[in-house]
């Protein structure tokens, strides 16, 4: 069933699964690149691989480079659904509340499986290792629910993007 906006009775323009795409690979990217790379809390398999030796700093960097590699494509999947459902109008798109609602809400999504299945479930690496791991654990985790309440109260709250904007 198509929602519509009823004001204008216009299909409303799905931004669902761009939004959650985007707000996976960003919040993947900045797990990437300020938790491995820049703070060097960890790294993909460091609590599997010690990077310790050079051939566990290899492999760890592989798996680092897989994983970057991996939300660099959830970016350019979202950006391309986003790009083939609005061929109009494009800055009112990237200007609504409700993309960025569910961008929120794809980083929430990517917190809280990388919290549970990397950090618990598979225990490849912990947000920060050390005797106060599971605070930095459960924080990570914390902070995906967070962000998934944000982006549900805006979604809750904000206009449609009708479907005029997008080609038909």
């Amino acid at each position: 069933m198509t929602q519509t906006n009823s004001e204008s009775q216009q299909p409303i323009l799905p931004l669902t699964l761009p939004g959650i795409l985007l707000g996976v690979g960003l919040g993947g990217f900045f797990d990437g690149i300020f938790l491995h790379q820049l703070l060097q809390w960890h790294h993909m398999f460091s609590s599997k691989i010690t990077v310790d030796t050079v051939q566990g700093l290899q492999m760890n960097t592989l798996g680092d480079g897989v994983f970057h590699t991996v939300t660099w494509i959830s970016v350019l999947v979202g950006l391309y659904i986003l790009y083939s459902r609005v061929t109009e109008s494009r800055r009112k798109v990237w200007g609504s509340s409700v993309l960025w609602a569910w961008i929120l809400s794809g980083w929430g999504y990517f917190n809280v499986v990388e919290g549970i299945l990397d950090h618990q479930i598979l225990g490849l690496h912990h947000v920060r290792s050390g005797p106060n791991q599971l605070a930095w654990d459960m924080s990570f985790l914390a902070l995906g629910v967070i962000l998934l309440v944000i982006g549900r109260l805006i979604r809750s709250k904000a206009k449609p993007v009708a479907q005029t904007l997008a080609h038909a």
